[in-house]
């Protein structure tokens, strides 16, 4: 076990009361190679840098992110908000979404201060390696699955480390949205994984039938290099995302209704095995609308429309089943009153992560006042924070979110 790295700064508390790392070390990776644990931890006061990305497909919903940190393969950073550095509070650590293409647990949308706030825990927001940096499958570059071997190291470094930051490292729930909460699952499934945390809140997984098998990743990897022209380990950062950037719509233009990630997951089978994580699982009742915004053509907007139920409601549903009982599911169903899209895919994320500041004129909220989103906010973090202080979220087993809790039998 790596020696614990030691707490360096000390930053001021916010308004809320809430201590923030922003920057913290847990990894190094040579491009296409394996993580290995920090040798150090910067604790910097500045956000730690993302996985160089393009444009998420889905900012005509959420809006551009505000703030968003600098992009670098140097990547393999967390943030940390906890109340204070004594004590032993339940640990969420936060695993983004962006169909394994985007994102990063740095980004202001996924600051952990509200929950940390409201329920007296740490949260541990994870940046991974995304796209061709953490996915790519070809031959004598890479296998895969780098990003989810990222996010194991990270889960290492809160098993070793976040004492010092108030946290109980007997006591973590890993929380995840749609490819970070499929991410959650795989992590659920491999034994190597698997200890390194007791719960498990999955929001919006798509399908895990969607995981690409070796032989489809592998085709993709050689369009994606013949189309690079260049060596992977040595090309350019744009270079690099150009030649994703062109593979992206190579394999969008053989099924426009697709949301399928051309590079995501490879060669995993998602099996909850003993002993099993307590769960609580849900979706959005309007997932797929978020990924139709803008579509032209009437019939592949629908289409794409209609894969909430298959891609998302269904699985979710047979997911809890599973447990003959045991796990807690949700259906997320509020709506802004005027404007929006309807309860889409990641309209549940300012209720729970960010500020004010960072959801600012966010499209998928209408024209919603943080008044009230804070309301049913304040209501659905004291949700999430119970379940992983006690594995109960203090609802029924089935419920329904809208502008007040509805209870399922």
């Amino acid at each position: 076990m790596p020696e614990r790295q030691p707490v360096t700064a000390h930053p001021p508390s916010g308004p809320d009361g809430v201590l923030r790392f922003p920057g913290v070390r847990y990894g190094t990776a040579e491009r296409f190679q394996p993580p290995r644990p920090a040798a150090h931890s910067s604790d910097s006061m500045r956000p730690g840098p993302i996985c160089p990305q393009l444009g998420s497909r889905l900012e005509a919903a959420m809006g551009p992110p505000r703030e968003e940190p600098p992009q670098s393969e140097d990547c393999l950073y967390l943030a940390v908000a906890t109340p204070a550095l004594t004590g032993a509070r339940p640990v969420l650590v936060w695993l983004h979404g962006g169909g394994f293409l985007s994102g990063g647990g740095t980004l202001p949308w996924y600051d952990g201060g509200r929950l940390a706030a409201d329920g007296d825990v740490v949260v541990v927001s994870v940046n991974y390696r995304l796209g061709v940096f953490g996915y790519l499958v070809h031959e004598g570059v890479s296998e895969g699955n780098l990003g989810l071997a990222d996010q194991t190291l990270a889960l290492e470094w809160v098993r070793d480390n976040i004492a010092a930051f108030g946290g109980d490292p007997g006591n973590v729930t890993v929380f995840g949205q749609s490819a970070g909460a499929l991410s959650t699952l795989a992590l659920a499934s491999k034994p190597e994984s698997r200890p390194l945390f007791q719960r498990a809140i999955v929001q919006s997984s798509p399908d895990p039938a969607i995981i690409q098998k070796r032989e489809k990743a592998l085709e993709i990897g050689r369009y994606f290099a013949d189309t690079l022209g260049e060596d992977p380990v040595t090309a350019s950062v744009e270079q690099l995302l150009s030649a994703q950037r062109s593979t992206l719509r190579w394999n969008a233009a053989k099924d426009p209704t697709s949301t399928r990630p051309p590079f995501g997951l490879v060669d995993l089978d998602v099996r909850l095995s003993d002993p099993l994580p307590d769960l609580m699982i849900g979706y959005t009742t309007q997932e797929c609308s978020a990924f139709a915004i803008g579509v032209q053509d009437a019939e592949i907007r629908q289409a794409i429309v209609d894969q909430t139920e298959p891609l998302f409601g269904r699985p979710s549903r047979a997911l809890a089943q599973q447990y003959g009982g045991a796990a807690y599911s949700y259906e997320f169903a509020w709506t802004p009153e005027h404007g929006g899209y309807g309860a889409i895919h990641c309209l549940e994320l300012p209720f729970l992560l960010g500020t004010r500041e960072s959801w600012r004129d966010s499209p998928m909220l209408g024209d919603t006042s943080w008044a009230d989103v804070e309301r049913l906010g304040a209501q659905m973090r004291l949700w999430w924070t119970e379940f992983a202080r006690s594995g109960s979220p203090g609802t029924q087993p089935s419920f329904r979110i809208t502008h007040a809790l509805e209870n399922t039998p």
